[in-house]
């Protein structure tokens, strides 16, 4: 097997034994990364002469026999909106597109200090705005199964990675399903932890916990032994708990993931949450997978958390976090902002006080309906996503099945469902749809029960391998090498 189709479990424990060395890996990373990245546009900056030189030094230490970290000689992808000392962050804004990191993210140092190795940066729409990759300053990311069509977003650029095997780790962010989407849309893993489970140090609203960092892998597993570095103490996040110096979760834990007994489970299944805008296609390949999978567990039932009113809380919560982050840029320098993010500034703006604490008394309520539903099913399963991929030429799906969606984001309500209620949700490939098109199962469990959540995922991944009618898609990789370069394709530039 070539080396870049390992799990990062399976490298890491090949390192370990001298079976592989660390720069052979990095020089497989490297070669693959050179041979397809040109059909997907997913890796927008690199030093590949840096990664090379610290595969030398984790090399060294093997051969030594010193201590190796967790993460010893593995490499990974870093969404280009967090920093990465020597290469640029762009934040996919035109602003930006010369902003070079002089330092390491923390969970950047996070990895590093474990061992692990940056391949690169990886594509995002502009701020993360939004389900499809592209910007201004890096053009289109494009899905590997099908270069027409969206990769998803915001953490696009690292999915895609993933999925053409440049690196077995990628870091990515989540809002409004930012990790899980593009999981979804390029069979591979995407979790969204509990608030404060990976420190959101730099959240410009610190006491509202929508977006979180978390991990993206090809397994569960994978992405449990990425978590196990990124669940790391830090007080700066108000929703990271740090007693004595530790937090209330084991870190160490996610990178051992149980057994779970699933014929003692309770599950809810939904295809929409009683509000998503979801496609029939959609939903007809959520009901064949359920078909295969119920038999498995004790107990299926056809039912949601009331999840009343979540539209307009998320509209209101989500403006209020680009108001304030990104209101100036807006007025100031118009020209240099995509339509997405003036879209919600203008939201922010058009808010009153009224309509703003009605959406936050919502909210709690909102949250309060979740937890009594939990009392009395273990996890929900449901689609990742409303719709099928679809061209990247669309910024946003205008119309699902022929009904006009709300805004560019209303297409994203599978995954916003549980964002709102801030319980730990994953998505992990299951099969094809109707087009061949991967499709992302979406598993979320009570708050705080990540460890849950992580080893149900790797449970279910163990029957849906065993299952020809859901094997999981790879991208065919000789097609991609042949393939044109992506930037040759009409429209690539055309971010608006």
């Amino acid at each position: 097997m070539n080396p870049c189709d390992l799990t990062a479990m399976d490298a890491r424990q090949a390192i370990a034994r001298k079976d592989l060395s660390p720069v052979e890996y990095a020089n497989a990373l490297i070669q693959r990364t050179e041979q397809v990245n040109h059909a997907v546009n997913a890796v927008v900056a690199h030093d590949f002469d840096q990664l090379l030189d610290e595969s030398r030094k984790a090399e060294a230490l093997v051969t030594k026999g010193g201590d190796l970290g967790p993460l010893h000689g593995l490499v990974f992808a870093v969404k280009d909106m967090i920093d990465v000392a020597g290469l640029p962050t762009t934040f996919g804004s035109p602003l930006f597109a010369k902003n070079m990191a002089a330092n390491d993210d923390p969970m950047v140092a996070a990895m590093r200090a474990a061992g692990a190795m940056p391949l690169g940066k990886t594509n995002v729409p502009e701020w993360s705005a939004g389900g499809n990759t592209r910007n201004a300053v890096h053009g289109v990311t494009a899905n590997p199964y099908d270069l027409s069509k969206t990769c998803a977003g915001s953490s696009g650029g690292s999915a895609v990675a993933l999925a053409c095997g440049m690196a077995p780790l990628a870091t990515g962010s989540d809002t409004g399903g930012s990790l899980r989407n593009p999981a979804a849309f390029c069979s591979v893993v995407g979790f969204r932890p509990s608030p404060g489970v990976v420190p959101g140090e730099k959240r410009g609203i610190a006491a509202l916990p929508l977006p979180t960092p978390g991990p993206m892998a090809r397994t569960a597993a994978d992405a449990g032994l990425m978590l196990s570095i990124l669940a790391r103490p830090d007080r700066r996040d108000p929703y990271t708990a740090v007693i004595a110096g530790r937090t209330l979760w084991d870190p160490s834990g996610f990178a051992k993931l149980k057994r779970m007994d699933l014929a003692k489970l309770r599950i809810a299944v939904t295809e929409d949450f009683g509000f998503a805008p979801t496609e029939s296609i959609v939903r007809s390949t959520f009901r064949r997978a359920i078909e295969t999978l119920s038999p498995a567990f004790r107990q299926i039932d056809e039912t949601t958390p009331d999840c009343s009113g979540a539209d307009r809380i998320f509209s209101v919560l989500r403006a209020l976090m680009f108001l304030g982050n990104h209101h100036k840029m807006v007025i100031e320098t118009p020209d240099q902002v995509g339509p997405n993010v003036t879209a919600n500034v203008a939201e922010g703006l058009a808010l009153d006080p009224l309509t703003i604490s009605d959406a936050l008394t919502r909210h709690g309520a909102y949250y309060r309906a979740w937890q009594a539903f939990f009392e009395t099913t273990d996890y929900i399963l449901c689609p990742a996503v409303t719709v099928s991929p679809r061209p990247w030429t669309e910024l946003y799906p205008a119309e699902i099945d022929g009904r006009a969606t709300s805004s560019y984001y209303h297409w994203l309500a599978m995954a916003y469902a549980s964002t709102l209620a801030g319980h730990p949700s994953i998505t992990i490939p299951c099969g094809r749809d109707d087009k061949g098109m991967p499709f992302g199962l979406q598993i979320i469990g009570r708050r705080h029960d990540d460890h849950g959540v992580l080893s149900l995922a790797s449970e279910l991944e163990a029957v849906i391998g065993g299952t020809s009618t859901l094997q999981n898609p790879r991208p065919n990789l000789a097609a991609l090498q042949s393939a044109p370069p992506l930037k040759e394709a009409e429209g690539f530039w055309n971010f608006g």
